[in-house]
C-alpha cells in the first residue's frame, strides 16, 4: 500500500513522470516500501524521464543519470517506481527504454554502492537490483531496449530482460556480462537470463571470460536482435513496437509468462538467500580489494 500511496501522490512523483493516468495492478509484484522510503530520502534531480503517449499506449523511458547511467540505489529505486506506475496503467501497453547520455546506455551496477559499504547497505542495494530485473522480466508490457551506447554488466542485464533489443551499429560500443573482469561473479539469475537469450554454451564462455561484444558480434550470437544507425535507434524501436502491439495482449502476455515464469520463480523463491549470498560475497576482503583495484584503474584512465 505504501507504493500505491506514493504513486498517487502528485508531489511525490513531480518531475518523475511527464504523464499521469489511471492505475490498475495487472497482478505484478509491488515495489518494496523500503525502496520508496529510500527514494523519498535521497532522490534529488530525476534520474529517469518518462514520456507516455496515451494515443499509442507507448511510454519512452530515458535514463538521465550522468555521466554513465550507473545503477545506483537511488537510480534503481526511481526506475522501479516509474516502471510500476506504467505497469499499473491499463492504457500503457509498451515501454521503450533508452539513454539520454552520449555513448552509453548504462554502465551497469554502481560499484560505489558495493565498495566499503555496510552489509546492511549492500543488502538493500541488492534487493533493488533484484526488483529492477523482476519489474522488467515479468512485465505485462512489451519492453524494447533501444541501446544507443555501450551496455556492460548490469546495463546488459537490463537489456536482456526486455522483449526485444535494438542496438546502435557503432563498433566502439559494447555489450555483455563482464563481471568476472571486476573479480565478481554474475548471480544465477543473470546467468539464467543470458542462457535464455543466447544459449548455454555461449553463456558459459561469455561469463567465464567476462566478454564484451561489439554490436556485430552481439547480433551474431543473438544478444541483440537488430542493428541500426545510431540516429535511427529510437525511431526503429517505435516502429518495431507497433508490430508487437498488433498481437492481442492476452495471447502475448500468457506466452511470455509461459517462457519466463520458471526463471522468475527461481529468484522469487530464493530472494533472501540470494541477497545473503551477495552480501557475504561482496563484503569479503578479497572482493573488496578487487573492487578497489578496479576503481584505481578507472581513476588512472580519467587522469
Amino acid at each position: 500500500m505504501a507504493l500505491r500511496t506514493a504513486l498517487r501522490n502528485k508531489s511525490t512523483l513531480s518531475g518523475l513522470l511527464s504523464q499521469r493516468s489511471s492505475c490498475s495492478t495487472h497482478g505484478r509484484v509491488c515495489v518494496s516500501p523500503v525502496l520508496v522510503a529510500q527514494w523519498r530520502n535521497n532522490s534529488t534531480s530525476p534520474k529517469i524521464k518518462v514520456d507516455f503517449d496515451q494515443s499509442t499506449g507507448v511510454a519512452v523511458m530515458r535514463m538521465q543519470s550522468p555521466p554513465v547511467n550507473s545503477l545506483s540505489l537511488d537510480f534503481l529505486t526511481e526506475f522501479c517506481i516509474a516502471t510500476e506506475k506504467l505497469e499499473m496503467d491499463k492504457s500503457c501497453r509498451g515501454l521503450i527504454i533508452t539513454s539520454s547520455q552520449p555513448k552509453v546506455f548504462s554502465a551497469g551496477l554502481d560499484i560505489m554502492e558495493m565498495y566499503r559499504k555496510s552489509p546492511e547497505h549492500c543488502g538493500e542495494f541488492w534487493k533493488a537490483v533484484q526488483e529492477m530485473w523482476l519489474k522488467l522480466y515479468s512485465s505485462n508490457m512489451v519492453t524494447i531496449a533501444a541501446i544507443n551506447g555501450s551496455s556492460p554488466a548490469g546495463g546488459c542485464l537490463m537489456s536482456i530482460a526486455c522483449d526485444y533489443r535494438i542496438m546502435a551499429d557503432n563498433p566502439r560500443y559494447s555489450i555483455g556480462l563482464n563481471e568476472t573482469q571486476l573479480g565478481i561473479v554474475a548471480p544465477f539469475w543473470f546467468k539464467d537470463t543470458m542462457i535464455n537469450t543466447v544459449g548455454h554454451r555461449t553463456t558459459e564462455i561469455a561469463l567465464e571470460l567476462g566478454l564484451l561484444y561489439n554490436p556485430s558480434d552481439a547480433l551474431k550470437i543473438g544478444l541483440v536482435d537488430q542493428l541500426v544507425p545510431e540516429d535511427q535507434v529510437l525511431t526503429t524501436a517505435t516502429q518495431t513496437m507497433t508490430k508487437w502491439l498488433a498481437i492481442p495482449d492476452h495471447a502475448r502476455q500468457i506466452t511470455k509468462s509461459m517462457m519466463r515464469k520458471p526463471t522468475i520463480d527461481k529468484l522469487t523463491s530464493n530472494r533472501e538467500t540470494d541477497v545473503q549470498y551477495f552480501v557475504n560475497f561482496i563484503t569479503k576482503d578479497s572482493i573488496q580489494k578487487s573492487l578497489g583495484m578496479y576503481l584505481e584503474m578507472l581513476k588512472k584512465r580519467k587522469g
